[in-house]
């Protein structure tokens, strides 16, 4: 009599032969160029690749540099602002693509809202130029407002993408319950929704922050003379002169950029 059939072990990718040697690979060719930067930053010597010595001089430079400074200011103005405005949007579009009727179209909307994430930036970033051209050529309006729609328009599938998760995983019990006892649509969304929407607000607001911030291309086409940001200016003198400077400054952004990536995973978190 032939006993039970051995059952076979679930498929896992991490008993494949080499799987932790190109994995490994793969990290340091992800974070090696990452970590010789932040290492570089604190070079003594003036040459970018050349290490002469530990030191935070660097780093004094650039915080001592009017030009960074006003670049790094203008760049967190721009940010704060895309952020808000993007986030802003973006709930008002999540709640009119999950808090209605499934109707024709809707696949569709979903699909130009994402538009930006499919589309090359490049690409964006002309279109943006062209409309903006034509605008200030018709109204006279210069200024950081175009940048400033730009960021927006470009910060709204980022922060559109985890606010709808988070309405889609919302129990309707509660704005039920609120809509039974004759509260009004915005009594509902004031006192039901919004504190229960507020993790996902925060994760997309975080995440088109660190957009805009890091942003290059659109705003190197979009801005006009003296509207630097902090990208555009690293940009503008790695075509002059390189200094470790620039690794200062790389390393500042990193850290930023770390921190608020650390923030909206932690908040995401606690949400699940």
């Amino acid at each position: 009599m032939r006993g039970p059939a051995k059952r076979s072990a679930p498929f896992s990718l991490k008993r494949q032969p080499g799987f932790t040697t190109v994995a490994m690979v793969c990290f340091m060719l992800l974070y090696a160029p990452i970590v010789t930067l932040v290492i570089y930053s604190f070079n003594a010597g003036k040459y970018i690749a050349i290490w002469e010595g530990f030191s935070t001089t660097w780093y004094l430079s650039a915080w001592h540099n009017t030009a960074v400074q006003e670049a790094a200011f203008r760049s967190l103005v721009l940010a704060l602002q895309a952020s808000v405005f993007s986030t802003v949007l973006a709930t008002m579009a999540a709640m009119g693509t999950t808090r209605t009727q499934r109707f024709r179209g809707l696949t569709t909307i979903y699909a130009l809202i994402n538009q930006p994430l499919m589309v090359p930036e490049i690409v964006t970033a002309v279109a943006l130029l062209i409309l903006f051209a034509m605008i200030r050529v018709a109204t006279g309006i210069q200024g950081m407002v175009y940048l400033v729609a730009a960021h927006t328009a470009f910060c709204i599938p980022f922060a559109y993408l985890p606010i709808r998760a988070r309405l889609e995983g919302m129990d309707l019990t509660l704005e039920t319950a609120a809509a039974d006892l004759y509260a009004t649509p915005w009594k509902t969304f004031r006192r039901v929704t919004l504190p229960l929407l507020w993790p996902g607000i925060l994760a997309g607001a975080m995440l088109a922050f660190v957009i805009s911030l890091d942003d290059v291309v659109i705003t190197e086409f979009v801005k006009s003379a003296g509207e630097e940001t902090l990208p555009t200016y690293m940009l503008g003198q790695l075509r002059r002169i390189v200094t470790p400077e620039i690794n200062a400054i790389s390393t500042v952004l990193l850290g930023i950029s770390m921190l608020v990536v650390s923030l909206f995973f932690l908040i995401s978190r606690k949400r699940a």
